[in-house]
């Protein structure tokens, strides 16, 4: 392939020939040979949305010519419109605060809007990466705007498949509201409660992790585009400032603002920490969900067996007509992967240090990688496992039946000790609860019959109506 010669501060280079990107970004390609992960689409539609914005803003405050400004709106347009994308080759692993990127970027746009005004790609006369594209602005700003927006415009998506599946859940549990089975605490028999109490506390669970994500996603709305290097302005200026995010808010249809203090939002990465810490929030709870589906799918014969989850596969090579819940075991370890992105992000976000944190790049893949993999297991679950989910209802009463903690709702007739007692008695010998009490002349057959009813015992209040007390 025929390479061009370009030149910066430190030399020369070659750059292929057909490359709209130069010589900078041949710098981190031949520097940063790491990963083959290059920036997540949503991190470049927001930097061409920030170069787009900073385009019209200079023009219209009569820095940038018209026909320059025009036809970096139009490059912009295109990387926004999907072509140029395989331009953006920078390996995540970079310089410090995406720096790379930024770089990236701006050579793309100026060589494409180069080329619509009659130039050569790599000349730069017409079109300047850093005098024209980069106007007014800093990698120390766009980066963490860019960020921030591409953020924004995935987590609507996450929230969304969040409260698909907690829909998909409260459909299950109202379906199920009546069919009682065994509770289980520190995986122990525990008291008497129904499926929808229980799909429906995981709907809630979800539903709440996923308002939090919403809610923590408030705070990006606040942007230090035009606080340049270090948050003072320098070559920005707050008109710039002000059009510029103007004209993202439009783009958006966000209410996008300018950072309260600029200087805040250049320092830390801490409103994206509080996000991200919302998005590991919903894959706690997300996989803790996920693994008690297996637990009670567990079986068919020889484990709980309370509820079958679809089958969406073969479970063995080895063992003929073993089928294991596939997706649940899916979410959990897509789960733990966000959870490893949130460690990233904390662990980056403490390591900026003075006026800036040069972790950024970091940050933003993980931030986007959990984003993106939280939502895609999400619906495929709801899909592909939740919906297909259904209660054995006969099997649930069978667990039940065999429990001895319905025990518990004979605590206010007859105490706690003497409940106890029943209770050991009956996993000792194998009798029944109602057996052992009848034995025992401490109730009768009517009272034990509104007691020890399971159903009562999923309610408010104490089963049976009344109870013993100690008063004269």
């Amino acid at each position: 392939m025929a390479d061009r010669v370009e030149r910066d501060s430190l030399g020369e280079r070659r750059v292929p020939a057909a490359a709209y990107y130069g010589i900078q970004t041949q710098r981190a390609i031949e520097n940063f040979p790491i990963s083959g992960l290059h920036e997540p689409p949503d991190i470049v539609t927001a930097t061409g949305l920030i170069k787009k914005a900073a385009a019209q803003a200079n023009a219209s405050l009569e820095r940038l010519s018209p026909d320059v400004a025009q036809a970096i709106v139009r490059a912009a347009d295109e990387v926004l419109g999907g072509a140029l994308r395989d331009q953006f080759v920078v390996d995540v692993y970079q310089a410090g605060a995406g720096t790379s990127h930024n770089l990236n970027v701006n050579e793309v746009l100026a060589n494409r809007a180069s080329e619509l005004l009659g130039g050569r790609r790599g000349e730069y006369t017409k079109v300047h990466p850093n005098d024209h594209v980069n106007m007014g602005q800093s990698t120390n700003d766009v980066f963490p705007t860019a960020t921030r927006l591409a953020i924004l415009m995935g987590t609507p998506g996450l929230v969304e498949a969040a409260r698909e599946l907690a829909g998909a859940f409260a459909e299950k549990a109202a379906a199920s509201a009546d069919v009682v089975k065994t509770g289980r605490t520190h995986l122990q028999d525990a008291v008497p409660m129904t499926f929808g109490q229980e799909l429906g506390g995981y709907a809630a669970n979800l539903e709440t992790a996923a308002t939090r994500v919403a809610e923590a996603s408030e705070a990006l709305l606040e942007l230090n585009l035009g606080a340049t290097a270090v948050g003072t302005g320098l070559n920005a200026g707050e008109p710039f400032q002000t059009r510029a995010i103007a004209n993202l808010a439009r783009a958006m249809t966000l209410e996008l603002r300018p950072a309260r203090n600029l200087f805040r939002v250049t320092q830390s990465m801490g409103d994206v920490l509080a996000w991200s810490g919302a998005v590991r929030r919903l894959a706690v709870e997300l996989s803790k969900i996920a693994s008690d589906l297996r637990l009670l799918s567990m079986g068919p014969r020889a484990g709980l067996s309370e509820i079958t989850l679809p089958g969406v596969q073969p479970g063995s090579s080895i063992m003929p007509g073993k089928v294991n819940p596939s997706m649940a075991e899916m979410v959990n370890q897509v789960c733990f992967q966000a959870i490893g992105c949130d460690t990233t992000i904390m662990m980056a976000s403490e390591a900026g240090q003075l006026e800036l944190n040069v972790m950024m790049p970091v940050i933003a893949w993980n931030a986007m990688h959990a984003m993106t993999i939280l939502r895609e297991a999400m619906r495929a679950f709801t899909e592909r496992s939740v919906r297909g989910l259904t209660v054995n209802a006969t099997r649930a009463h069978e667990l039940l039946d065999r429990s001895t903690a319905t025990a518990t709702a004979l605590s206010p007739y007859i105490g706690y000790a003497a409940t106890a007692d029943i209770a050991k008695e009956s996993v000792r010998t194998g009798r029944s609860i109602r057996e052992l009490v009848l034995a025992r002349g401490l109730l009768d057959d009517a009272a034990l019959d509104r007691i020890l009813s399971a159903e009562a015992m999923t309610r408010p209040g104490i089963a049976g109506g009344g109870e013993k007390t100690d008063k004269p």
